[in-house]
């Protein structure tokens, strides 16, 4: 579907090709003239190359290209690799809604960025533009699709373009599944999905079942599972990019399925959402899909506890006292934080497997988005160094983090009389931080990053860019730790 071909813009035939602007700057010359000047009347009149605004060109028969799509990029020093990966999703969509089945992009000219970084943007924009999230309607409705997508320049971009289209596809993997509805992606069936994943992709993974969970002595997943009839899994996959010598790179992610709050029953109001409560499970199967396909050299585990959270007479209760992997006792406040608590016994099993440092992500508080919006994911940490990389993975990686607080004072908030440390606290203060502070207690000193995507995970409307749904958030920032860490940021 993605190629990179030498051709030049007045050579490529194609349905649609794409020529991304930034403000002030005029179509190139040679498409301009082939156009008979029709390029030149438009620019600066009736396109004025902001962020994402298109016009749409006839060639009439003057090019191979049977339509021009001019792309507006904004100010040329304010665009980033986030903001072209957007602009070039925007116009693969607005190509495709003119009836395009193939598109090609030049790439833009006038932006601080070298040829390779911006064609691996450009590929991931428009591929994740292109995208549909998977339905379950009865009757199919044909849809237009592109078929090929050619991004222009030498070989010098190759590099680029198949980073971008390994990075989409494992962003497009989790947003597929974190979209997929509770009853058809149980526990069991996300594992099933994420061994497929390994399989194709050279990836070894074991998986643990009710009984091997118990085994395991992941107290705090099977607390959570009382309630429900599917049973839980731990699903781990090990990616040696190293030879498995070590040292490992963990990322875990939370793979509720369904979280219908248990006893702490959440309102019905938006309660359908939670069939995306694990996206940051969905995360970490796409990233380890793009790790493996870009032959990242480092060695990385990653961990999913899975189940759902559901009332039952046999449910956890809040006021019961767990003990978890770790070995640290939890007195349960609300049955509606039991992220954390599946949270807690992978991460314990990630450091039990000899992991130096942990990424994790989760769809963790609501009070993410009170504190942040859903425009950055929180970043809470146990160790600055780490953090600071984790962050500038995610900046390199074109997402958008904020390191919240983690003073010693703020684990106050988690004290319990009865136990080890509570799931929730009690005034709801600081909630986002005092969540991402919970995982912490049960790694012990292993350096460790929580990405806490609640409020970044999904989008409750569609927009010129993607459609409504889930976002894939987390896994960018995690297949960019990953290059870190393989590179000696260990």
């Amino acid at each position: 579907m993605v190629e990179v071909t030498n051709q030049a813009p007045t050579q490529v035939a194609v349905d649609v090709l794409i020529l991304p602007l930034t403000e002030g700057t005029p179509a190139p010359a040679d498409v301009n003239e082939a156009l008979g000047g029709l390029c030149a009347q438009v620019v600066g009149a009736d396109f004025k190359g902001e962020a994402g605004e298109t016009t749409l060109l006839y060639t009439a028969g003057r090019l191979p290209a049977r339509k021009v799509l001019l792309l507006g990029l904004g100010k040329a020093a304010k665009v980033s690799n986030r903001s072209l990966r957007r602009a070039a999703g925007i116009g693969a969509r607005a190509a495709r809604s003119s009836g395009a089945r193939s598109i090609a992009f030049a790439l833009p000219s006038a932006v601080e960025m070298n040829p390779a970084e911006a064609a691996r943007f450009v590929t991931e924009g428009a591929l994740h533009g292109l995208f549909r999230l998977p339905d379950w309607k009865s009757e199919k409705k044909p849809q237009p699709e592109v078929e090929v997508v050619q991004i222009l320049g030498g070989d010098e971009i190759a590099p680029g373009v198949e980073h971008g289209r390994a990075v989409a596809e494992g962003v497009n993997l989790a947003r597929s599944l974190a979209w997929t509805p509770g009853n058809h992606l149980t526990a069991a069936k996300l594992a099933e999905r994420a061994a497929e994943m390994c399989r194709a992709n050279g990836i070894d993974v074991e998986i643990f079942d009710k009984a091997g969970c118990e085994k395991l002595g992941l107290g705090l997943l099977l607390a959570v599972n009382q309630g429900s009839k599917e049973e839980p899994r731990l699903i781990v996959m090990r990616y040696r990019g190293n030879g498995g010598q070590g040292p490992w790179l963990g990322l875990v992610g939370k793979g509720l399925t369904f979280d219908s709050g248990g006893i702490s029953i959440k309102p019905t109001e938006g309660m359908w959402n939670m069939k995306m409560d694990m996206g940051g499970a969905a995360a970490v199967i796409g990233a380890m899909q793009a790790i493996a396909r870009l032959k990242v050299k480092a060695d990385v585990i990653a961990v999913i506890p899975s189940t759902d959270n559901m009332p039952d007479g046999g449910s956890y209760k809040p006021g019961d006292v767990i003990a978890g992997l770790s070995g640290k006792t939890v007195e349960i406040h609300s049955t509606d934080a039991e992220g954390r608590l599946i949270l807690a016994d992978g991460l314990a099993y990630a450091v039990s497997q000899g992991c130096q440092k942990i990424v994790t992500a989760s769809t963790l508080t609501g009070a993410a988005n009170i504190a942040l919006g859903p425009y950055r994911f929180g970043l809470v940490a146990n160790d600055d160094a780490w953090e600071e990389e984790v962050y500038q993975a995610a900046e390199a990686a074109g997402e958008r983090g904020w390191k919240l607080p983690h003073d010693e004072e703020y684990y106050e908030l988690l004290k319990s009389p009865v136990a080890d440390m509570t799931n929730s606290t009690r005034n709801r203060a600081a909630g986002t931080v005092a969540g991402g502070l919970f995982l912490m207690r049960h790694v012990g000193g292993t350096p460790c990053v929580h990405m806490d995507i609640a409020a970044v995970a999904w989008k409750n409307s569609g927009d010129k860019y993607e459609d409504e749904g889930a976002t894939g958030a987390g896994t960018r920032t995690f297949v960019e730790a990953a290059r870190r860490f393989a590179e000696g940021g260990r």
